[in-house]
């Protein structure tokens, strides 16, 4: 089973939101910053690494509040909150293709938003 981190980061009511870049695994696709847990690597790092590498900021982790297993079982994200600590932020275009800071609001209009993320902000209330 792979595993794997989301990060959630709010301010002022708006989600960080990502549209991954064209060529990776759901191109196209919205979701929050995140990724694989490297071999070894800590859930708490594994956060601020995949920070980092796909928005080129800097977060503080606070906790984790969810957990998701894919139907099939290969994958199951670790879901956790952060405190924005750097402001400006620069997508990484191997990976990212787009940053917004949307309301939920703004999000549930989104197209093609990953299954997960909607799963998880119905259930966040």
């Amino acid at each position: 089973m792979i595993e794997g981190v989301v990060v959630i980061v709010v301010v002022d009511q708006r989600y960080l939101m990502i549209r991954r870049a064209a060529g990776i695994l759901a191109g196209g696709a919205w979701c929050f910053v995140g990724g694989a847990i490297d071999p070894g690597e800590s859930q708490v790092d594994a956060v601020m690494r995949e920070f980092r590498e796909e928005v080129g900021g800097s977060v503080r982790p606070i906790s984790k509040v969810w957990e998701y297993t894919r139907p099939d079982g290969r994958l199951r994200l670790h879901w956790w909150t952060a405190e924005l600590l750097s402001e400006e932020l620069i997508a990484n275009p191997a990976e990212v293709q787009e940053i917004r800071w949307l309301s939920r609001e703004e999000i549930a209009l989104l197209e093609n938003v990953l299954d997960s993320n909607r799963q998880y902000l119905d259930e966040s209330g």
